[in-house]
């Protein structure tokens, strides 16, 4: 059984584990001074998924652009993936995203990062193109996937059957 976990709006408190979140999950991590920027801003949703020991857990930020919500990163520890957490992520800024006016969606991805394809083909994202060289450790390329249209009852229905 998965264990519980919640999500809530990220608060600049969050900061220090945000950060060490990214460090933690991504070859590229942004730095912390980014993530307290995108809390200043309008434009950007940022949320974070908490355990029962108010652990943070996830942690995604969106950016709503005009009609277009653009997964800026989403980060889940590698003790708490497989459990809901990236989809309930997701699945939450969306929402937020689609109530601002976002009806459609956009992100990049390493090619070789298969649990998040994975999670995004779930979604409905499908694979418009790709960025040469768009990660600077490694020189792999991104590619560029598409959600259409946001389904806002699919979303509220991937809610209420796995996040709290």
């Amino acid at each position: 059984m998965n264990k519980p976990f919640f999500l809530r709006p990220m608060w600049k408190e969050d900061l220090p584990l945000v950060s060490n979140l990214d460090k933690l999950c991504f070859a590229e991590p942004w730095p912390e001074r980014a993530f307290a920027y995108e809390l200043t801003t309008d434009y950007s949703i940022c949320l974070v998924a908490v355990d029962e020991n108010e652990r943070i857990i996830g942690a995604v930020v969106v950016w709503v652009i005009v009609d277009e919500a653009h997964i800026a990163t989403i980060a889940v520890h590698p003790d708490s993936q497989h459990a809901g957490v990236g989809s309930c992520l997701l699945a939450q800024s969306l929402l937020v995203a689609y109530a601002r006016g976002a009806r459609s969606s956009l992100l990049e991805v390493r090619q070789s990062n298969l649990t998040a394809l994975k999670l995004y083909e779930r979604f409905g994202y499908q694979a418009v193109g790709f960025r040469k060289n768009y990660y600077q450790d490694n020189q792999e390329d991104a590619l560029l996937l598409t959600l259409a249209s946001i389904d806002k009852s699919a979303l509220q229905k991937i809610i209420s059957a796995k996040c709290l």
